[in-house]
């Protein structure tokens, strides 16, 4: 039995402009985002609950197949965009011409301009990531290094009030996650403002469907807010930094390797952020902290 979808929009975009001139077509194919099941809990008795629905998607460019995705579907057409900026696999969305999905084949369609230029090279080596719901990246991603430029440390800051208000929005946020679990949720903000919020079985589908949301509309990532529930790896703080986004926050850790990267690339990540919780593991040139006064000891005497 499907379940209504109405309080729970895996993909959303308060404010959305306009695409970019040159922006492919899309088709707006969105599947059954949640499943109701019946499960037997530890009382011994049956209950009606839901769950996400994780499809694959097979990516073809150009009738060659590429890759195939293991998502929520809740907005496919950019998760494969993203994916092709996310991998360097394109430079800009103007080079695609259509996206095309097909929720009956579990295929997404993708027809370019031109071509794309050694795409034997830039596909020939793959790296296992420590990724749920896709796993793969293409090419070397620390050789990408050099063509990251963030903005300095004076350009792109947060206030700890404003990460206070974007944490608040999240808690209360009505959400997948909230209802069924099993999926991570992604979110762009500019300060306190959301721009963008989408949900999918893996954290790296999720940022890649931000991705191509930004692609498609020319959003530019210096003053923005990457938010992820998921951990920090060394591909989520990369992903970030070629959008251009040098502030990351994230409910749950940070690995060694990404807190590395994060400093190399002069990013700032918190983790742990929940509440009026954090930790901000680098960058903290670019924090205006404002501390809350530290709660009093609490003596316990033994009677």
């Amino acid at each position: 039995m499907p379940a209504d979808p109405l309080p729970l929009l895996a993909f959303d975009a308060p404010s959305c402009p306009q695409p970019v001139p040159g922006a492919p077509r899309l088709t707006s194919a969105q599947g059954e985002l949640l499943r109701e099941i019946t499960i037997l809990d530890e009382y011994g008795e049956r209950r009606c609950i839901h769950i996400p629905v994780e499809r694959p998607l097979t990516v073809f460019i150009d009738k060659r197949e590429l890759v195939t995705l293991m998502t929520l579907g809740a907005s496919p057409e950019l998760l494969v965009l993203g994916y092709l900026l996310n991998q360097r696999l394109i430079d800009q969305v103007a080079e695609v011409e259509s996206i095309t999905v097909d929720w009956d084949v579990g295929a997404a369609a993708v027809k370019t301009r031109g071509g794309i230029a050694d795409i034997d090279k830039k596909t020939a080596r793959r790296v296992v990531t420590t990724g749920c719901g896709q796993g793969t990246v293409f090419g070397d991603m620390m050789s990408q290094l050099g063509s990251v430029t963030l903005p300095v440390a004076s350009q792109a800051r947060i206030r700890q009030t404003t990460l206070h208000a974007l944490l608040e929005q999240m808690r209360q946020r009505n959400s997948i996650h909230r209802k069924a679990g099993s999926v991570h949720g992604c979110a762009l903000f500019c300060g306190a403002e959301l721009l963008m919020f989408v949900e999918d079985v893996g954290r790296h589908n999720a940022i890649d469907t931000i991705a191509g949301w930004m692609g498609l509309h020319g959003v530019v990532g210096a003053d923005k807010t990457f938010y992820t529930t998921g951990r920090l790896t060394s591909e989520m703080v990369m992903k970030s930094a070629q959008m251009g986004v040098p502030i990351i926050v994230s409910r749950n850790g940070v690995t060694a390797m990404g807190h590395g990267l994060a400093e190399q690339l002069g990013m700032s990540l918190f983790g742990r952020a929940a509440n009026r919780h954090f930790l901000c593991y680098t960058g903290f040139e670019r924090f205006d902290s404002e501390p809350e006064p530290q709660r009093a000891a609490v003596r316990v005497v033994s009677g």
